[in-house]
């Protein structure tokens, strides 16, 4: 699946990930998560995309997001819209679907093989533009949950499909380091197959 020869890139949907790894059960320890694709070869860059609350005084992702962009991660954020569903609840929403795009394709042209941490049918079309170019393209995510957290499309499309499932051992944060739960979904709660 990975040619050690190959530049890899990294494009992670911050929501998504975090949906899928809560729902199977793990916390994504990311340095660990940089070291298992260092391993698959030559890795160029890895992107980190999630929307923030800005008028929030402290946000519960917002230590996530320094240490990662401090470690080796190109983060990637926008404001979140807040607003009220039909029914009066709060809702936020934050889709980082096309900053991941363009970054993608910006990087297809250097990078041999892109690697998409999410679910979200929405990539289909990214993925076939990108294998258009020559590129391999890997999308993880997982179909150990009920509903399968990747769209079936998505899934078919890619080159290769990585369960998130396969990856806990080498990427799971150790339940002993694992910090104080957090308060506050992630912000951008649009995670969609």
């Amino acid at each position: 699946m990975f040619d050690p020869r190959e530049k890899i890139a990294l494009f992670i949907d911050g929501a998504n990930l975090y949906a899928a790894s809560r729902t199977l059960g793990f916390d994504i320890d990311y340095r660990k998560l940089l070291k298992a694709f260092q391993k698959r070869g030559y890795l160029l860059r890895a992107y980190y995309y999630t929307a923030l609350i800005e008028d929030q005084e402290y946000s519960s992702i917002r230590p996530l997001i320094d240490w990662l962009d401090y470690n080796g991660y190109k983060v990637v954020t926008k404001p979140a819209k807040e607003f009220t569903d039909s029914l009066g609840r709060r809702k936020i929403k934050g889709n980082m679907d096309i900053e991941l795009a363009i970054d993608a394709m910006e990087q297809s042209e250097t990078v041999d093989h892109l690697v998409i941490f999410s679910g979200d049918g929405d990539f289909t079309t990214l993925v076939e533009a990108l294998q258009r170019r020559g590129r391999k393209v890997s999308v993880v995510s997982t179909m150990s949950t009920q509903p399968p957290m990747i769209a079936d499309d998505l899934r078919r499309q890619a080159d290769y499909f990585i369960d998130l499932v396969s990856l806990k051992a080498e990427i799971g944060r150790d339940p002993s380091e694992r910090p104080p739960r957090q308060t506050e979904p992630h912000p951008a709660e649009d995670v969609q197959t």
